[in-house]
């Protein structure tokens, strides 16, 4: 039993507590005075209810005490449950030594490091089981200051704050009377540069722009990162296209506020709409109250469409008004909805082309096409290939606990000519593998599991669907499309391509290219 007394600051008052405690023969557990609050806390065995009423009336009588109230636990108890809660739950090692360096206090993480039990440790000696630094004679040097050390543990490698504990003396002059060790680990060390540097990740800082190529993207996205038109991101996949659109908004004036992705290839036709503009109350079986779609949820922030071609027709509609003024209705509610969001849209493919073949609005394409960034392929900007590569291996080996490998020079050389059909995301799985996987310190060409391919024949596609005959008309199809409009007559295109009359005219008909399909 526990009870705070809030009292005067009466010499002998104390005293008087303790007699009352006597006169019940109880014994005292404790006793703990805090002068700057004018409050004792006695602590004594458990007694029965009238005993305990009693005791407080006689408590509340003495000469000076104000109030008394049974507590829960002394400042001491507390004080002492915190410093342990921290000691149990820090993923660093911490070890409190004395003045011969024997272990007086130890958490789970240095129990772990150095490989013993808590009985095992208690009392003994830290110097024989750490190497790099002599705990003895630091301590009874003449000016013991702190120390930041590398340390081996079981030739394993740890960074350690060595701090002097000084405890003052009535004079106020400091005594030592111990030390503290702060082992950090390399995959701690690691999980902390890796933190330092999250708040980068979703900012420009986080690209990695060696090439004259991505420099120049970089330079044109941080400009229009600070406007609110619309933004179409193009370029392949794996080229981190959702990582610069996040860079755009971090770097905006709605870095605040939501960042809301929508993937248009992923999401059906029939919960597209309510997913993106909200449904009204009753609007569906079982749907008594109405939601907010993802417009709305990201008012006055970003919202973030992946795949943008991939969007049906009657979805295309809806966008094309909502971008005219931020306006929109919910699905069964004939009540308008005005927000202020930005969109951003990415994109991996030929959207003129789909709109001359009646796949995508060409009214909505112009409308989402007012900030254009491409982003080039990795095969197209080689200078970025090892500063990347370095950056995966270091990040992954950090999380792992491990030194980063080193990169030979043949693998180095292959990473750069390898084509990178997959972009940078490719290149990422592919040296996760390989660092996970890997035994020594050095990163060689045959650690990469990577489809084959030869400075001869190229990238061997292991997807490849359907004939050689299907993928030259393909081919073929694209480019005339493409060309048609610039030279809107078989004969021009004929004279164009070096190519008879008849042949080109024979190839329009078989693609279907003509002024009616192609929008000139």
């Amino acid at each position: 039993m526990r009870l705070e007394i809030q009292c005067q600051n009466r010499l002998g008052l104390a005293q008087d507590v303790l007699n009352v405690l006597v006169s019940y023969q109880l014994d005292l557990r404790g006793i703990e005075v805090d002068p700057s609050l004018n409050k004792i806390y006695v602590s004594f065995p458990t007694v029965n209810f009238e005993q305990f009423q009693e005791l407080m009336a006689r408590m509340r009588r003495i000469q000076g005490v104000e109030d008394v109230k049974t507590t829960a636990f002394m400042p001491s108890e507390r004080e002492h449950n915190e410093v342990m809660t921290l000691l149990r739950t820090l993923p660093d090692g911490l070890i409190a030594i004395d003045l011969k360096a024997n272990v007086t206090v130890i958490n789970e993480a240095a129990l772990e490091a150095l490989s013993v039990s808590y009985d095992a440790i208690i009392g003994q000696s830290l110097q024989g089981m750490v190497k790099g630094f002599n705990f003895q004679r630091w301590l009874e040097g003449e000016d013991v200051l702190a120390q930041t050390r590398r340390l081996e543990i079981h030739s394993k490698r740890f960074i350690a704050d060595i701090l002097p504990v000084l405890v003052p003396d009535e004079t106020g002059q400091d005594i030592l009377a111990g030390a503290v060790i702060n082992l950090k680990s390399e995959s701690r060390l690691g999980q902390h540069m890796i933190a330092f540097k999250k708040g980068d990740a979703e900012s420009f800082n986080s690209i990695q722009a060696s090439s004259n190529t991505m420099r120049k993207v970089v330079r044109e996205a941080r400009r229009m990162a600070q406007l609110d038109a619309p933004i179409l991101i193009v370029g392949e996949t794996g080229t981190g296209k959702e990582l610069l659109a996040r860079a755009c908004h971090a770097a905006g004036g709605r870095n605040g506020k939501p960042f809301l992705t929508v993937p248009c290839a992923s999401m059906p036709d029939n919960v597209a709409e309510s997913e993106l503009f909200g449904y009204g109350p009753n609007a569906f079986p079982g749907t008594a109250e109405g939601k907010k779609g993802i417009f709305e949820q990201a008012n006055g922030g970003t919202v973030f469409l992946d795949e943008v071609g991939e969007m049906s027709p009657q979805l295309q509609t809806k966008l094309l008004r909502f971008l005219q003024d931020g306006s929109f209705r919910r699905v069964a509610e004939e009540k308008e909805v005005r927000v202020d969001v930005r969109v951003i849209c990415t994109t991996q493919k030929d959207l003129p082309a789909m709109v001359q073949e009646g796949k995508f609005r060409e009214d909505l394409f112009y409308r989402l096409n007012v900030l254009t960034l491409s982003i080039p392929p990795l095969r197209d900007r080689k200078q970025d290939v090892l500063p990347l590569a370095e950056f995966f291996i270091a990040r992954y080996a950090a999380r792992l606990g491990r030194k980063a490998p080193k990169l030979t020079d043949n693998c180095s050389q292959f990473l750069q000519q390898y084509p990178w059909p997959g972009n940078v995301r490719q290149l990422e799985n592919a040296l996760y593998r390989a660092v996970t996987l890997l035994d020594g310190n050095e990163l060689e060409k045959q650690h990469l599991q990577l489809p084959s391919y030869t400075n001869d024949f190229g990238y061997l596609e292991q997807d490849f669907d359907g004939t050689l005959d299907e993928a030259v008309k393909r081919f073929e199809a694209n480019l005339l499309r493409k060309l048609f409009p610039a030279y809107p007559s078989s004969r021009q295109l004929a004279k164009k391509l070096g190519l008879s009359h008849t042949a080109v005219a024979n190839k329009l008909r078989d693609y279907g290219i003509s002024r009616k399909t192609v929008k000139i």
